[in-house]
């Protein structure tokens, strides 16, 4: 296996998960407009459009990115995304990952990365995340998935410049109900 394979559909009582199309970028500038979703990520500025259409548009072009449904309301609630697959590693990262402000602190992100985890480890020994050093609120949520933080890196946001992010991991040995 060369490529990771991406599902046409992840689902649980609370979320589903489709594929990102092209014509999902209203419904989710919609959410994204919201300057409080950016405040604290590397790049605050993601809910102007052109800043935004830059990150849909890689989104689209990663062929693994996701709208996120609230299954109790059918809405939109965001997207989220895997990528930089390594087949030799055996590895693959969750992230991009936002949602509108409504939807924080609902568990309904939990829920999410557990139906990604589940289906991750299906092909995958290691799930990594990248956080932003400021973003305190993400790296609470993925700390209480399990997960460990294994490095500092540096990330370019498009062009926007480096900006400083921590590296998490979560090991399938460790993943269980």
């Amino acid at each position: 296996m060369n490529t990771f394979p991406i599902p046409p559909l992840l689902q649980n009582d609370r979320a589903i998960l489709l594929p990102l199309l092209e014509t999902d970028f209203e419904v989710l500038y919609a959410l994204a407009s919201d300057p409080v979703v950016w405040a604290q990520h590397p790049q605050p500025d993601r809910w102007k459009a052109s800043v935004f259409r830059i990150f849909f548009n890689g989104a689209i072009n990663s062929k693994g990115a996701f709208k996120v449904i609230d299954r109790k309301t059918g809405a939109v609630a965001g997207s989220t995304r895997f990528y930089d697959y390594d087949a030799q590693n055996r590895s693959i990262f969750i992230g991009y990952t936002f949602y509108a402000a409504r939807y924080w602190g609902t568990g309904l992100n939990a829920v999410v990365k557990k139906l990604m985890l589940d289906y991750a480890f299906r092909y995958v020994d290691t799930v990594l995340l990248h956080v932003g050093a400021a973003n305190i609120r993400s790296q609470k949520a993925v700390k209480k998935l399990g997960a460990r933080k294994i490095a500092e890196v540096s990330a370019d946001y498009h062009g926007d410049g480096p900006k400083p992010n921590f590296t998490y991991e979560i090991r399938r040995e460790d993943w269980g109900d």
